[in-house]
């Protein structure tokens, strides 16, 4: 089994009331290279940025990461158009930082970041991939993909107030650009990517169908945005099993519609329920309030964590020791470590 993360930017990202990222418009570039820093280092190393919050809530990649020190599983990282600087290697597919899908064109090159992504998936000798997603901005995108292909248009929130009706305005006018109705890109739905998508939906989905293709079993390790990529797949005409691993936090979210968008789709939901809720710790306190929820392939790390002879209690445990690693420069006396930076899926 190999873990996969794949990293990108968005400009959509930088737009008001999208996410709580946005706070620090800034540091948006750096967070998708932290985020890979963190699970595969365990802390930022070029990436100039600690990925937690301004509210304190960590980065998923701080579960992630706990989860992967808890059972040693292989990883390896995808930039699919990251932007910002990172110390982790990584696979490239071509991919630039996605455009504002208000303007019509967020990805022009989706095509051939699919073919790239479809093709390296396919040669991947694993028996099963778990693949996860890092990228600001990007339920909105989703939202747009999702719309496009004709699918329910509704997503998660990094935010604990999902603003979907300022995400829908925008998607509106990046379909008006682009020149599309809801629905009109079912049949071709790398177009829906090029028009109101993100690089990383289109690596997502193409290392899936190069995967599932070969005969590989792909857990889809996320949210809403994981989701999107699922009904990539399925408009491209692959019907194999797939799973979605989510949090209990996504799920929870009424305003998300998982369950349904899920069983529309075909896929197998999985949700596991980290026990956040059992803490009283900078670490988790921040979901259990709703934020963050998803991200960076926790809902699969949760999922393996499950699956194996670990428990939720010694991925609690671990989390807080990995938060604790993180933010102790940044907690330290005149430090000079670098900034925080937002965190979450979007």
């Amino acid at each position: 089994m190999t873990f996969v993360v794949v990293a990108g930017t968005t400009a959509t990202a930088r737009i008001d009331g999208i996410s709580a990222a946005g706070a620090a418009p800034d540091l948006l570039p750096h967070t998708p290279g932290a985020d890979l820093d963190v699970v595969i280092h365990g802390e930022p190393t070029l990436a100039p940025v600690v990925p937690v919050s301004p509210t304190g809530c960590p980065t998923p990649a701080v579960v992630t990461r706990a989860a992967r020190e808890l059972l040693g599983f292989d990883l390896l990282a995808v930039d699919a158009g990251i932007g910002g600087t990172t110390g982790a290697p990584t696979i490239g597919v071509g991919a630039e930082p996605g455009q504002d899908v208000r303007e019509g064109t967020a990805v022009p090159d989706a095509r051939d970041t699919f073919a790239r992504a479809r093709e390296w998936g396919a040669a991947l000798p694993d028996e099963r991939l778990v693949v996860g997603e890092t990228i600001p901005g990007g339920t909105t995108t989703a939202l747009g993909v999702l719309t496009a292909l004709g699918e329910p248009p509704t997503v998660s929130s990094s935010l604990p107030e999902n603003p979907l009706d300022t995400k829908r305005r925008v998607v509106a006018a990046g379909l008006d650009a682009a020149g599309l109705a809801p629905g009109d890109a079912a049949d071709d739905p790398l177009r829906a990517v090029e028009a109101v998508g993100d690089p990383v939906l289109a690596a997502v989905a193409g290392v899936t169908v190069g995967a599932l293709d070969a005969g590989t079993s792909v857990t889809l390790a996320g949210g809403t945005q994981l989701a999107a990529a699922a009904a990539l797949v399925r408009h491209s005409g692959v019907d194999s099993p797939l799973t979605l691993a989510t949090t209990s936090f996504v799920a929870g979210d009424d305003s998300a519609g998982i369950a349904d968008l899920a069983a529309d789709l075909g896929v197998d939901l999985c949700v596991t329920d980290p026990g956040f809720d059992r803490l009283d710790h900078p670490a988790t306190n921040a979901y259990v309030a709703g934020e963050a929820k998803e991200g960076v392939g926790m809902g699969g790390a949760l999922r393996l964590v499950e699956e194996s002879d670990a428990t939720m209690a010694d991925l609690r445990e671990r989390v807080v020791a990995v938060y604790d690693r993180l933010l102790a420069d940044e907690d330290a006396p005149d430090a000079d470590g670098p900034p925080a930076s937002p965190a979450g899926e979007d």
